[in-house]
């Protein structure tokens, strides 16, 4: 049995993922990871353009960033962003392109990434919880208002239940291996 409240379930649960696995992927682990500049906006002839529509971004080595602007014009105002942004990197610039060195962490550091990272899980399961308690809202309300008998209704809210726990395991799975990216580093 298919009900349109678990399909929607499902797909603002993995709307809930897919968020949080962006969260993940602004965390600096002390690797290279073109996503840290996704937020970084560059004011570009008066209006903030994001910069990873401004230049391509590669890695050379694992603990670099090269930026490389399609207009050399931009060059000043990109490195003027990067040191507003909250990335806590310097910018290298050479003149024709910006490199940001990731620095290599402390024992510590690692440690207190590792708690954002169950920090932003938690977010992610809340958020998992809060889709599954409106499904399961939906299907008692359609139970009373007799569109599913009450054997469909639990029926249903085991098809909730399932979907919640393979989100819910997913963010688990997620966070250890963000986990452990930071902590082996």
């Amino acid at each position: 049995m298919n009900n349109e409240v678990v399909k929607k379930a499902q797909a603002n649960m993995d709307k809930s993922i897919v968020v949080f696995e962006k969260n993940l992927g602004a965390i600096r682990a002390g690797v290279a990871n073109a996503a840290l500049l996704d937020g970084v906006k560059v004011d570009y002839y008066g209006a903030p353009t994001p910069l990873t529509q401004m230049s391509s971004i590669t890695i050379p080595e694992p603990r670099v960033l090269l930026i490389t602007p399609y207009d050399q014009n931009s060059l000043d105002d990109i490195e003027h962003a990067l040191l507003a942004s909250n990335l806590g990197l310097t910018p290298a610039n050479d003149g024709k392109v910006i490199r940001l060195v990731i620095p290599q962490l402390t024992g510590e550091r690692r440690q207190e990434i590792a708690k954002e990272v169950s920090k932003i899980a938690e977010e992610g399961k809340i958020a998992i919880r809060n889709v599954r308690r409106d499904a399961m809202n939906s299907l008692k309300k359609q139970q009373k208002n007799d569109e599913i008998t009450e054997d469909e209704q639990r029926h249903l809210e085991k098809d909730v239940q399932r979907v919640t726990d393979e989100a819910t395991k997913k963010i688990d799975d997620l966070a250890e291996k963000k986990r452990k990216e930071i902590t082996q580093g």
